[in-house]
């Protein structure tokens, strides 16, 4: 019999070029969830060697990137939190470097050059690369396949971004990605139905919401 072959399911928002000028709200998870970058002691994120890498890899983006900005990041044992800005419109020729040339299964298939696909791929692929090398496992995977990413449309959606993404730590036993969460996490419900309406109003085209990295 003919195998089935299963689509994934896109969950980009649909007709929106991510190469646009816009602020990002993007969440990455590690291969099956696995706490690959650290603990978490008394409500503060302790990293260890590979959690280091991926903070350096973070950092390194505009070097790559030229057209995009850095705000709010954190490391979590299983997953990063962190706020990009594209903040000008993609059409230099060094849009499209990358940290690393994009292993199998860590870049979206086809990512235009220089949008929120391909910066978070060449990410994924420097830290997949970086780690593999530290504990000797090349071609192991480091991240889920996909990642999750939120167009940020209103300063108080941004802030409250922000303050989700600093205070992380401090709510980790109720992180949905914590398997041992005790209950549900308010803030992260509130902050979802935020962004669902927010979501109603059009970002701005060609600038960014206010504000620098708190």
């Amino acid at each position: 019999m003919p195998r089935t072959v299963r689509r994934r399911r896109s969950i980009r928002l649909k007709g929106w070029d991510y190469r646009a000028p816009a602020t990002y709200f993007v969440t990455i998870c590690t291969h099956d969830r696995g706490p690959l970058f650290g603990r978490v002691v008394n409500g503060e994120m302790v990293l260890n060697a590979f959690g280091e890498t991926v903070w350096a890899c973070w950092r390194e983006i505009p070097e790559h990137f030229p057209h995009v900005e850095l705000d709010a990041f954190v490391v979590m044992p299983n997953h990063v939190h962190g706020i990009i800005f594209i903040v000008d419109v993609v059409g230099s020729p060094h849009a499209g470097a990358t940290h690393a040339s994009p292993l199998r299964g860590d870049a979206p298939r086809g990512p235009a050059s220089g949008s929120l696909g391909a910066i978070v791929g060449s990410f994924k692929s420097a830290v997949t690369k970086r780690i593999n090398m530290l504990r000797n496992t090349p071609g192991a995977r480091v991240w889920q396949r996909n990642y999750y990413e939120h167009i940020i449309r209103t300063e108080r959606a941004l802030n409250a971004i922000r303050r989700y993404i600093a205070e992380n730590p401090l709510r980790w036993h109720l992180d949905r990605y914590n398997p041992n969460a005790t209950s549900a996490d308010p803030q992260a419900r509130d902050l979802w139905r935020m962004l669902q309406a927010a979501g109603k109003v059009p970002p701005h085209p060609k600038s960014k919401p206010k504000g620098g990295v708190p």
